[in-house]
């Protein structure tokens, strides 16, 4: 099943976000949002080949590391501090061109150069994770990544997350 989302990564990424956008909900078919989590990260990471891409969960005032495809990563991330702690209060995409120049960056990994993160919102609009993706390369991301991962995430976010929020059940 795994050859049949093979990606050219020399196509020009429109190519690359349309296929993914017609690959996307028939590889995440399965109840266990984990799965389908892994699953995200690894079609994404497959057909863009960035440094690092995966999920941290909201967890408590916590984002807590989840499925991910890249070097080994930061386990914890606090609120306040960090380009996803900022998708996550601000529950909006951020898009840092140079994590250098990003104040508060939190450093899992040296080679990361630009940053991307996207919430991952339920049904009520409320961010349970964030979608995040780091390149090698300064200036990697635009506007277009940010708005067709956040596209595709809204689109399967309900396969991505299931549980309801502690306390909130």
């Amino acid at each position: 099943m795994a050859d049949a989302f093979a990606f050219d990564r020399n196509a020009p990424r429109k190519a690359r976000y349309d296929q993914l956008d017609m690959q996307c909900l028939a590889l995440l078919s399965d109840a266990d949002p984990v799965a389908n989590q892994a699953n995200f990260a690894a079609l994404v990471h497959m057909a863009f080949g960035w440094h690092w891409v995966g999920f941290y969960r909201v967890v408590k005032d916590e984002l807590v590391l989840g499925p991910f495809q890249g070097p080994v990563a930061c386990t914890r991330l606090f609120k306040d501090r960090g380009v996803c702690a900022l998708a996550w209060a601000r529950n909006e995409a951020v898009v840092v061109q140079d994590v250098d120049a990003f104040p508060g960056h939190v450093m899992c990994s040296a080679v990361s150069r630009s940053e991307l993160v996207v919430p991952v919102r339920d049904a009520q609009g409320q961010v349970r994770a964030v979608f995040d993706v780091d390149s090698a390369v300064v200036a990697d991301f635009e506007q277009e990544d940010a708005d067709r991962l956040q596209r595709l995430i809204d689109t399967v976010a309900e396969r991505l997350i299931d549980e309801p929020l502690p306390g909130h059940a």
